[in-house]
């Protein structure tokens, strides 16, 4: 419970700091969301000045950042400029699409990346194990941006998949099993493309660590008594090299994360990463700071469950932390 206890307090002394460094890049940043009404003619300065003011942009950075943390005890977050509601509701649907999307991609890339990091451990120095490396060196150069764009030429020249969103647009007249067939198809595209940016290096750390392990004593004593290699490989090997793996995974959903904002832009996935687009592109300040401070909060998320599992399975660290 203390453990628990340590990380969640350093959680939210991050959160505190990204929403606050957030506020203060913002305030050091060009222009602001009525710069465009202060160029019109037909706009009064007056009227500008009292727009910024409903919304409290005339205060000093303390006051407003005080005021945004008494909106997000509410559950509003700010309020929005441009579609003037508060900000919450709106991050609460693509909070949830950018979750569904980071959430398949992250269970299917550890779905693949051990059995084909302890295959290529297994068959290290060989022809495959080579091949493999080549595979992941390749993929590991290739920018997250090409992969996408890649993908959505093969998407177009082919038609085996939709193009951008999330449904398509007769969604509401089809039974339960047709909506689900035709998100799946929509995600698979951005799926895969998540896939392919984290699993190169996923299989090489699984490979890794599968090769210290295998390298241990007792995996000696194991081939020495005649015990299966399968056996070998993920009875033993794999559980004396899940502590850096689940720390690995920590990163990956980090990683995961990031390149899930910029997947989704390209391919039209209505998740935090376009909504985030747009409130950079249009300055509107609160709309900007909550998909950043909600995606802190998802990265953390992933990072607690990682300690946790690593504190369960781990004994050293219980001791420790008893200690």
């Amino acid at each position: 419970m203390r453990y628990l206890a340590r990380r969640f307090a350093h959680s939210l002394l991050l959160l505190f700091g990204v929403s606050l460094l957030s506020f203060a890049l913002f305030e050091l940043a060009p222009g602001d969301f009525w710069a465009e009404m202060r160029m019109n003619p037909q706009i009064s300065r007056a009227a500008v000045e009292a727009a910024r003011a409903r919304y409290g942009m005339d205060q000093p950075l303390p006051v407003r950042y005080l005021r945004w943390l008494g909106s997000l005890a509410r559950g509003e977050m700010g309020y929005s400029f441009a579609y003037g509601t508060p900000v919450l509701p709106l991050l609460v649907e693509r909070a949830r699409n950018t979750l569904a999307l980071a959430g398949a991609a992250l269970l299917l890339a550890w779905l693949l990346a051990i059995p084909l990091g302890v295959w290529f451990a297994a068959r290290r120095g060989r022809l495959s194990d080579r091949l493999g490396a080549a595979a992941t060196s390749a993929l590991l150069a290739t920018p997250d941006l090409v992969v996408a764009l890649l993908l959505l030429l093969l998407a177009v020249r082919t038609g085996a998949f939709p193009v951008g969103g999330m449904a398509s647009p007769h969604v509401a007249d089809l039974g339960a099993w047709a909506k689900a067939k035709d998100v799946l198809s929509h995600a698979a595209l951005p799926v895969s493309a998540l896939v392919l940016g984290v699993l190169p290096g996923l299989v090489r750390h699984v490979r890794a660590g599968m090769l210290e392990a295998l390298g241990a004593p007792f995996l000696r004593a194991a081939r020495a008594h005649g015990i299966p290699l399968r056996r070998q490989l993920f009875g033993y090997a794999l559980r004396a090299a899940a502590n850096p793996l689940c720390t690995l995974l920590g990163s990956s959903i980090a990683s995961l994360l990031s390149v899930s904002l910029l997947t989704e832009v390209v391919m039209s996935w209505p998740g935090l990463g376009p909504l985030l687009l747009e409130a950079i592109l249009a300055r509107d300040v609160y709309l900007v700071i909550g998909p950043v401070v909600v995606s802190t909060l998802l990265l953390l998320a992933g990072n607690l469950a990682a300690d946790l599992l690593l504190y369960a399975l781990d004994p050293r660290i219980r001791r420790e932390t008893a200690a």
